[in-house]
């Protein structure tokens, strides 16, 4: 076995010297930090930038190349950050600019790059420029999409169309001193910007321009699919979308069919020039690659669209939510092989590909999929070719956290009522990250924290995980390491189903193979795995497997007759 070892440790070694010609960002491994659940530095309830700088050796310890901080811009917090008023500033609760340069001075010395999260699309309504696009005060008249309505046959003034707002309603607010309506495709106090108006554009490349004047190393780019609306015929007016006859609720987002408000192609455009504007920062400035990840719940061809249009460039990381939206606990082995292929067949060539389980915006992987299958999907997340996304707290296992509607802040969740706010919810998957077993999990000294904390959390924690033989963490720990071998780095994906079991080989040309199986069944299987794949060994030696799995670590198992035990995800080796 410690001949085993050693092999691996110097594969990885060989690795890190031969790989220096290699993009950083290449085959990342990428952190999500959610800034008011992270770590709270200062004992008021919020976790802050000096927090999120205290725990950046725990970010470097579990492997990450980087994080992505969400908003911790200036904000009235009506959406906790992404409604922004004042793009330049740091929101006073999360900490000033000079404890970001300290964070980002403490990343850069661990190791660790840092992105921001950049919101396009929309501005708070306390924004100098909405304050002032409300008195009609130039340049900023027409920085918003305004409209004045339609009167009905009772001569009552009404909305210009049936637009409704992805946080329910309708997507137009009445403002009584413009004497007009806006749009606002998320909350009412989330007035959308005019991307049709040039000056708008440049100002926000300006914003950009300043973060990485600051050291940033690149942006998460948010809500991309909204940024453009049909443009408005002859007489300002627009269409109303086609209804959903399976969302029959008029206040429902999912009422209409957002044929005119989501996807336009203007869109694309506007990603490439953010991409012209890093790509000539690097030029102009010297350094290291400035990357864009950016969020769109879209097509898959659209997604694609994002990385590119074959003569310019666009995002780096256009993030993959096929995982997401398209599976769920039941999905068979074989709807995750499609998925998996579906990505990497449509992908353009000469980019990369990446796999997000989850966010800030969804439930828990461990509440989606169920607790057992924690590990399995960090084993797929983290043996796919490309890059690996991980929300805070995925690599514990953490589940959702249930919020009383007494206790709900979350908008989508408050525009709704007592009995379906729940399943609107984006809260119980914000909580304070659980740090050790200490009052509030480690996470605050504060009496009350923004969101409560999980009630499991002494059972469920950073430190209790790193105690234990085994643990989702010290899985994870193994996957990434796992990850920086050549097959995972380099290597092709050879991908099979076998009665609902996902198998798949890794292997780079000259280097040893691995198979990952994955058994999405309640039953356990007896499987060939050479017939599968003939040329491995007749013994695989087990790297890292669910903790629930009976097989331990260094184990040799048969290539001819492994059993997959159900909801076990196992990566082996080929000597």
């Amino acid at each position: 076995m410690k001949l085993i070892t050693a092999i691996l440790l110097l594969a990885t070694i060989f690795y890190y010297c031969e790989a220096s010609a290699k993009d950083w960002w290449i085959n990342g491994n990428f952190y999500q930090i959610y800034p008011r659940s992270f770590m709270d530095s200062d004992g008021d309830g919020i976790g802050d930038l000096n927090g999120i700088t205290q725990r950046l050796p725990y970010v470097k310890s579990i492997g990450m190349t980087g994080a992505w901080l969400s908003p911790m811009f200036q904000s009235p917090m009506a959406d906790f950050g992404y409604d922004i008023s004042n793009y330049y500033e740091v929101q006073p609760e999360y900490g000033t600019k000079d404890d970001f340069r300290r964070l980002l001075e403490k990343a850069h010395e661990l190791g660790l790059k840092i992105f921001l999260d950049f919101v396009p699309n929309h501005t708070s309504d306390e924004h100098e420029w909405f304050q002032k696009s409300i008195k009609r005060i130039e340049p900023y008249t027409d920085y918003y999409v305004w409209h004045d309505g339609k009167i009905d046959q009772n001569g009552t003034r009404q909305p210009p169309n049936n637009w409704r707002s992805d946080f329910r309603y309708s997507a137009w607010e009445w403002n009584d001193e413009r004497q007009q309506y806006y749009l606002h495709q998320f909350g009412v106090k989330q007035p959308d910007l005019n991307y049709r108006n040039p000056k708008v554009v440049a100002a926000m490349k300006d914003v950009l321009t300043f973060w990485l004047d600051q050291g940033v190393d690149g942006f998460r780019i948010d809500a991309l699919p909204y940024m453009f609306e049909i443009e408005a015929d002859q007489n300002g007016n627009y269409p109303d979308e086609p209804i959903n006859t399976n969302c029959p609720n008029p206040d429902d987002n999912c009422h209409t069919v957002k044929i005119y408000t989501k996807d336009q192609p203007e869109t694309f455009e506007m990603v490439y020039q953010w991409r012209e504007l890093c790509d000539e920062y690097k030029k102009k400035h010297g350094g290291e690659t400035r990357i864009l990840m950016t969020e769109s719940y879209t097509s898959l061809d659209n997604n694609m669209k994002f990385y590119g249009n074959g003569i310019r460039n666009g995002s780096q990381i256009p993030f993959n939510f096929e995982i997401i939206t398209k599976l769920n606990v039941n999905s068979t082995a074989q709807d995750f092989a499609n998925v998996i292929d579906s990505w990497l067949v449509r992908m353009p060539s000469h980019v990369t590909a990446n796999w997000v389980l989850g966010n800030h915006d969804n439930h828990r992987v461990a509440s989606r999929f169920g607790p057992e299958r924690t590990d399995l999907l960090n084993i797929l997340a983290q043996t796919l070719p490309g890059n690996a996304v991980t929300y805070n707290g995925e690599e514990l296992g953490l589940t959702d956290v249930y919020i009383s509607w007494e206790d709900s802040i979350d908008p989508q969740a408050c525009n709704s009522d007592p009995d379906h706010y729940f399943s609107f919810s984006r809260d119980p998957a914000r909580t304070p990250f659980q740090w050790d077993d200490t009052k509030n999990s480690g996470f605050s000294t504060a009496n009350k924290t923004w969101l409560p904390v999980a009630d499991n959390y002494s059972e469920n924690n950073v430190k209790l995980q790193l105690l234990k033989p085994r643990s989702h963490l010290k899985v994870f720990l193994d996957l990434v390491q796992i990850r920086k071998h050549p097959s995972f780095q380099e290597g092709d994906i050879e991908v099979k189903v076998v009665d609902n079991v996902l198998v798949y080989k890794r292997e780079n040309p000259g280097d040893i193979p691995f198979i990952v199986v994955l058994n999405l069944d309640k039953e356990g299987k007896n499987l060939n795995l050479r017939s599968l794949f003939p040329r491995i060994a007749d013994e695989l030696v087990v790297v890292t497997n669910s903790v629930q799995s009976e097989h331990n670590k260094m184990d040799r198992v048969k290539s001819d007759n492994f059993y997959a035990e159900p909801n076990v995800g196992s990566v082996l080796v080929s000597f």
